[in-house]
């Protein structure tokens, strides 16, 4: 089965501390697990608080489809970081064959 993986690169220029960073990406992996079927986590150490790193991971059997529920997901996180007040740096997916 293929196997999709985004990683998306966020900066949060509000955040002037752990904790507000901790807010907006919480918020941002909620709101995708429960709007997808997908596996999201944080892939940096938190060590700069106005920047993250985000890997998601998804599994069809299909590629046609998983081509398409990435372009999905793309277009939520970029709505969800408008709407959190953060910015999408950069963001690359890739699919990996069987």
């Amino acid at each position: 089965m293929p196997i999709a993986k985004l990683i998306i690169e966020l900066e949060v220029p509000h955040a002037q501390s752990l904790k507000d960073r901790r807010q907006v990406l919480r918020s941002m992996k909620d709101k995708l697990r429960h709007g997808f079927n997908l596996s999201i986590a944080e892939l940096d150490d938190g060590i700069v608080w106005n920047r993250a790193t985000l890997g998601i991971a998804a599994i069809s059997s299909s590629t046609s489809y998983l081509t398409g529920q990435l372009q999905q997901i793309d277009q939520a996180v970029h709505r969800l970081a408008a709407q959190l007040s953060a910015e999408v740096l950069d963001s690359y997916a890739e699919i990996l064959p069987e």
